[in-house]
């Protein structure tokens, strides 16, 4: 996208009257009458030619144009450039088109993009919500005018029956989005994140290469763990893109709804979303074992029925990959056996010995400089991680973990302390988001970073 378009989309999301463009002087555009500066970088000759030579190629030097639905006049002299929208209005909440608006959330990194009745739209950047003050308060018919410009009819009818119902957008040649709509004590809300259409690698995403190993296995379960938008999904379609990659073998994923798009390479790759393809993840799994599958992803373990069968199919033949909602991997195994009734533990803890084979979890932290990066804590199963979660013991697995580094092992305290050394997240990030805070400055101190601790007010 040129400097150009980028500015005429930030007109029309926010429903700019005039946009400046003027030598030696910051960008501003004028919005319900005040000036509201883009950025405080003054602007150089050399910019301002580009954008002429912009317009020239897009527009042919035309005095009026019309760009996303908008009319615009455009004036230029030696020194500047000045874009006035015809129609704009003081009031935007009616004319917010949510591809603009979509756009304008790629444009500027953000991760997801939050409406909200009584609210206005708000981006979450590098982990922090940061609050669109140049656009007014949305009201619950201004959300409807949103949601109904890109809700299929499906999923409003169950909105409407539920409160609540999941969808994927896509931007044709740019970008698909995972939406959610709701309803809270407000009125209607929605919340889209975006998901690029590049499948980023695990050397890239710097995922465990255990983990990475471990996909070339012919069975067992794999598990991905972590908060609510710890980037789960995205480690998940790199370690399917690996396999795709490097194997030719038939992969099926089960999602709510289909994120990331696989195509085929040297695997056959059928995708199907749960509502669409398919009623239910369970029934979904089912169908697969009559489906002919070599590798299986449930995009989210929710019930009992699910995990248990995904536990069953990894048994007998088949490599599972999953995620669930813990924060650790100890924690991961015992949430699963934990699920189940008091008098089904014991066949379950002895399944999951037989068939989990690896476990990595995650989070992501602010990265010094901007950007956030992942932190992960792995574990790989060995004989003897299995004989501990079969005998209930598995309190003792942080213990094989510290030792068992050379099979790829690693706690999430000494992922911390990595990226501390490496000048990658500050300590008051790593703080702010380890598990057992305690236990990471036990061993910072022991490790000789007491000067770090102090920096921050840690005796």
């Amino acid at each position: 996208m040129s400097n150009l378009e980028k500015f005429l989309n930030a007109m029309v999301t926010k429903n700019g009257e005039e946009m400046v463009l003027k030598l030696g002087e910051p960008p501003y555009m004028i919005i319900a009458g005040k000036e509201r500066v883009l950025n405080p970088n003054p602007l150089s000759a050399e910019f301002i030619s580009s954008i002429k030579k912009e317009y020239k190629e897009l527009f042919n030097d035309q005095a009026g144009f019309n760009y996303s639905g908008a009319t615009f006049n455009f004036m230029s002299d030696e020194t500047s450039v000045v874009f006035k929208n015809a129609k704009a209005s003081t009031s935007t909440a009616t004319n917010i088109k949510i591809d603009d608006l979509l756009r304008f959330m790629l444009d500027n990194n953000a991760s997801d993009l939050h409406l909200s009745t009584g609210s206005k739209p708000i981006l979450r950047i590098d982990g922090d919500m940061m609050i669109l003050e140049d656009y007014p308060e949305l009201t619950e018919n201004d959300l409807w005018t949103v949601i109904n410009q890109i809700t299929p009819e499906k999923n409003i009818k169950e909105f409407k029956e539920t409160n609540d119902s999941d969808y994927a957008y896509e931007i044709t040649g740019l970008c698909r989005f995972r939406a959610n709509i709701f309803r809270d004590n407000k009125g209607v809300g929605a919340v889209f994140r975006q998901i690029p259409f590049e499948i980023l690698t695990p050397e890239v995403l710097n995922i465990p290469e255990a983990i990475i190993e471990l996909c070339s296995m012919p069975k067992g379960l794999i598990l991905v763990t972590g908060p609510t938008g710890s980037g789960k999904s995205t480690t998940l379609a790199a370690m399917i893109d690996h396999v795709n990659r490097n194997t030719q073998k038939h992969i099926i994923t089960v999602e709510d709804p289909v994120e990331f798009v696989h195509q085929n390479k040297k695997c056959l790759v059928n995708q199907r979303e749960v509502g669409e393809h398919t009623q239910t993840f369970k029934k979904a799994l089912r169908a697969a074992l009559r489906e002919d599958p070599d590798v299986i992803l449930v995009g989210e373990m929710r019930d009992l029925e699910t995990i248990a069968i995904a536990i069953e199919m990894a048994e007998t033949g088949h490599l599972v990959m999953g995620t669930l909602h813990t924060n650790t991997a100890v924690g991961t195994v015992d949430r699963i056996i934990d699920q189940f009734p008091a008098n089904q533990q014991n066949q379950i803890r002895t399944m999951l010995a037989e068939s989990l084979i690896g476990v990595v979890s995650q989070m992501l932290c602010k990265r010094i400089g901007g950007g956030r990066v992942a932190v992960y804590e792995t574990l790989i199963v060995t004989t003897a991680v299995s004989n501990l979660i079969r005998e209930s013991k598995t309190f003792q697995i942080p213990s094989l973990m510290e030792v068992g580094k050379g099979v790829g092992m690693r706690l999430m305290t000494d992922s911390f302390i990595d990226l501390i050394n490496e000048g990658i997240i500050t300590v008051e990030e790593a703080m702010s988001k380890a598990v057992d805070r305690n236990q990471l400055i036990h061993i910072m101190g022991n490790k000789g970073m007491l000067d770090l601790l102090e920096q921050v007010g840690i005796q």
